[in-house]
């Protein structure tokens, strides 16, 4: 028998309802422990104190002072030879039991306690002096509180309340990660799910967030591979063909067929390292400026370097040669485009770091700047050798950055060239 629901839903309900009820019994336990016997008490030693006093009175032969008392106090007198009462009397009852006891202290004569649900009336029988019986009936609240059965219905009423004000909250979410399940069934299967958008609470909508992210990577992920394909069937073909033809005609020397084959080399060797991506690095603590200035003056020893470094770098934990091997890539894109000047700037804030590098050179128009940072991409028509590389630095560095969980942007640069702005999580 299983006892745990399957649904979020059930669970959450449960979750919710049971330490609720089990706080309302232990409530409710010291409730009628304490607060409910201590009215009941007093209430019975009121009455027992009242029914007493009449007796005396009715003793000494005062009726009439006795029943005028009785009316003030909302009682009823009346002294009947026999009376025809059930075998069994109430005194041991939860309701009766701290009357009996009271006027058990009081008087000297037993009392009978009866008691009628049905007209929420409440009678003691107490033998007089001359062999007769006295009744004494008045309202049951004399000796039994409401409150308690009141406090019950606001303890069952606060559950409902309770469970009537959680359950649409619950099915709101329970709701949300459905969406997301069915979203994902649908990315598993290849296809796009229209109009799906992250809802819910904070950390459902950061969920379906991160799914959407995974889904977009792994998107990007096919397209690099399908460029790769690309990328490999134009680099590659050209150099062939040209090193078969001039084989044929024994048109080509040693020096070119040498240079083809280097270039060739180069391309594959670009290709497998991307294929194959970064391969894995413990985390240490890492602080930026001195990377940048080193891999700036490997780089671009003949360039202008302007640098604008905190004081105290912020120190932070990341694998430091995929980000030495991104923003190599990045400076060296600047190094082979700039004029005279490469800047490099970094600003940190408590959550936050953010590194700015850019150049003199002629930029990148904006209506081109995310095709710059797709893989096999080169922006120059001729993909000539001249300009050197395969189109894979500026991806290879988004990638690591990402891995990182930080971003990559090409903006302008007041330079006049191209302004790389990256930011990395602390």
């Amino acid at each position: 028998m299983r006892l745990i629901p399957r649904s979020f839903l059930w669970r959450t309900i449960l979750m919710i309802l049971i330490p609720l009820i089990i706080a309302q019994v232990i409530i409710a336990n010291v409730f009628f422990g304490n607060h409910w016997e201590r009215v009941h008490a007093t209430l019975a030693r009121s009455l027992a104190v009242d029914i007493s006093t009449m007796m005396n009175f009715m003793d000494e032969g005062n009726s009439d002072v006795a029943q005028k008392m009785a009316r003030e106090m909302g009682v009823n007198i009346s002294v009947n030879p026999k009376l025809n009462r059930p075998a069994h009397n109430d005194n041991e009852s939860r309701m009766a039991g701290p009357l009996a006891n009271a006027l058990s202290n009081r008087l000297q004569r037993p009392a009978q306690i009866y008691i009628d649900k049905g007209k929420r009336l409440v009678f003691v029988d107490i033998p007089t002096l001359d062999g007769k019986i006295a009744t004494f009936g008045t309202s049951l609240y004399r000796i039994y509180s409401t409150s308690t059965e009141v406090f019950i219905i606001w303890l069952i009423g606060s559950i409902l309340i309770v469970s009537i004000l959680i359950t649409p909250f619950i099915i709101m979410h329970t709701r949300s990660i459905r969406r997301i399940a069915k979203a994902a069934g649908r990315f598993g299967r290849g296809l796009d799910a229209p109009g799906f958008q992250p809802t819910g609470s904070k950390e459902i909508r950061e969920a379906a967030t991160a799914m959407i992210t995974m889904k977009e990577r792994l998107n990007r992920y096919n397209r690099t591979r399908t460029d790769m394909l690309n990328a490999v069937s134009h680099d590659l073909k050209a150099p062939l063909t040209r090193m078969r033809l001039g084989v044929e005609t024994e048109s080509i020397s040693r020096q070119d067929l040498l240079r083809d084959i280097d270039r060739m080399t180069e391309m594959v060797n670009g290709y497998l390292a991307f294929a194959r991506g970064e391969m894995p690095e413990i985390e240490q603590a890492t602080e930026l400026p001195a990377m940048l200035l080193r891999i700036a003056r490997d780089s671009a020893p003949d360039k202008d370097i302007q640098t604008d470094f905190p004081n105290e770098p912020a120190q932070f934990y990341a694998r430091p040669m995929a980000l030495a091997r991104a923003f190599g890539n990045i400076i060296e894109n600047a190094s082979r485009y700039a004029k005279h000047t490469i800047r490099i700037s970094e600003h940190d804030s408590p959550d936050q770091i953010e590194v700015i590098i850019e150049d003199d050179g002629p930029g990148i128009p904006d209506d081109k700047k995310a095709d710059a940072m797709r893989p096999f991409i080169r922006l120059d028509e001729s993909r000539s050798e001249k300009t050197g590389g395969t189109g894979l630095g500026l991806s290879i560095a988004q990638t690591a950055i990402e891995n990182h969980g930080g971003q990559m942007f090409l903006e302008n640069s007041d330079l006049g060239g191209l302004r790389v702005r990256v930011v990395l999580p602390i």
